[in-house]
């Protein structure tokens, strides 16, 4: 696995094919406070290209454009925050998406354990490191050890994503999932603007 490290933004020939996975690392979890800092990216090809947030101005058109490129389809793993956060600090429309933690709860219901750890251990049958994930993702320059945990979150999320899409569809769950994916864009816009937590379907 190779990982390429770029400051502020993708490069202008950065070719996404027609499929890129996505992660973000911010200063905690909280969209509005913790600031975006990494970028995660992988075409499917086993490799990682991780873009370091510029996090005085955000200029990241490059990026901005791929995720906002209706063409190329963006995978991520709990994609509720990583497309709430890149509305905050980038301003855009993230899509069209597929989420493996809600294509995991969808179909693996024999388990409450959805985290992409449990997910790639169970259907990759690869153990996962997770020891940089309470790193400080803010500081100038990353280690080595930081870099190789950032993209190994996304270096799998297209097998997943070949694996879920399998299971959708022998328990007839495809279209379900799909209108899950479609509603995430409204989803975090709630979440940003304040109803993170009540349900607005409720009685």
């Amino acid at each position: 696995m190779s990982v390429k490290l770029y400051r502020g933004d993708l490069p202008a020939d950065f070719n996404p094919g027609t499929s890129v996975a996505i992660d973000t690392e911010t200063l905690g979890l909280k969209p509005a406070r913790d600031k975006l800092c990494l970028v995660q990216i992988s075409t499917g090809d086993g490799n990682a290209v991780l873009v370091q947030m510029d996090r005085s101005k955000y200029d990241a058109p490059n990026l901005k454009a791929l995720l906002a490129n209706p063409k190329v389809l963006k995978i991520f793993h709990f994609a509720r925050f990583d497309v709430a956060v890149l509305k905050q600090y980038l301003d855009v429309d993230t899509a069209p998406l597929f989420c493996t933690k809600i294509a995991s709860k969808l179909v693996r219901t024999y388990t409450d354990r959805h985290g992409l750890k449990e997910l790639v251990r169970e259907l990759l049958g690869i153990d996962l490191n997770k020891l940089q994930q309470s790193s400080d993702w803010g500081a100038h320059s990353l280690t080595d050890a930081q870099k190789a945990y950032a993209a190994e979150d996304v270096v799998y999320l297209h097998e997943l994503k070949q694996r879920l899409e399998q299971m959708l569809e022998r328990e007839g769950r495809t279209a379900l999932a799909k209108s899950c994916f479609e509603f995430l864009p409204t989803r975090c816009a709630l979440d940003l603007q304040g109803w993170s937590e009540e349900d607005v379907f409720a009685h």
